[in-house]
Formats: structure tokens, C-alpha cells, sequence
């Protein structure tokens, strides 16, 4: 099953990819809107064939923006929409990579859809 995973941020969200059980990053995307977002994220899950997003929420007013999100893309898609714990995946996506040796110019462009690529992890693993 193709999952689109999600790492919810104000102005960019981290895109990972996963067919069976190793996902991989897709690419951050920038937005100036939600229904910027909602458009290009469509568009994603149509073209990739996915069949299910999993969107990283956090705690806090952060954690409560991304289930409203969540909420949109429900609405707005076939396919289903869980939710999964985030805590700690950008922290632990920056020490990966830098582990690594992956720059610090490319660390900073991708960094948020390594993020995507542990809460994939996290959701596969529960």
C-alpha cells in the first residue's frame, strides 16, 4: 500500500513516501495558503497512486493545527487519513542526517521531509 506521510508546518510540509516498509523522502513543499497546500498534496496523491496519508501531529497549538489539516484532508480525499505522534521526528531527522554526513545545505532543504520519513516509521511500527 502506497502512504504519503506528512510533516505538518506553517509554511512548508516535509513529504515522505512509503510502498511496503521503507520510506523514503519525497520533497518539502512550500505554500502560502492551506488551500495552496490542500491543491498540491491532491495533486501528489493523485499522480503517486496513494492510498492512505498519515500526517505527523505534535502536542500544543502546532499538534492542533495539524488535525485541523488532517480534518481538510479527510474531507477532501478517497483515500484514508490517520494521525500519528511526531514528537521528537525533526530533532531526530536533524541528528540523522548529520550522523550521516549529509550537508548542511541539504540537510536544511530536506530536513522536513526526513521528518516525514520517521513519522512513517513510528506509524508502521505501531
Amino acid at each position: 500500500m502506497r502512504t504519503l506521510g506528512i510533516d505538518f508546518g506553517k509554511s512548508k510540509v516535509g513529504l515522505a513516501i512509503c510502498e511496503v516498509d521503507l520510506p523514503y523522502p519525497f520533497g518539502v513543499l512550500k505554500f502560502r495558503n492551506e488551500e495552496d497546500l490542500l491543491e498540491k498534496i491532491l495533486k501528489i496523491v493523485e499522480e503517486e497512486k496513494i492510498e492512505r496519508v498519515v500526517v505527523g501531529v505534535s502536542e500544543g497549538k502546532m499538534g492542533e493545527e495539524a488535525s485541523i489539516f488532517a480534518d481538510k484532508l479527510k474531507e477532501s480525499l478517497s483515500v484514508p487519513v490517520v494521525l500519528q505522534d511526531e514528537t521528537l521526528t525533526t530533532h531526530d531527522a536533524k541528528y540523522l542526517s548529520i550522523e550521516a554526513g549529509i550537508s548542511r545545505k541539504k540537510r536544511k532543504k530536506m530536513e522536513d521531509a526526513y521528518a516525514a520519513c520517521l513519522i512513517l516509521e513510528k506509524y508502521l511500527r505501531s
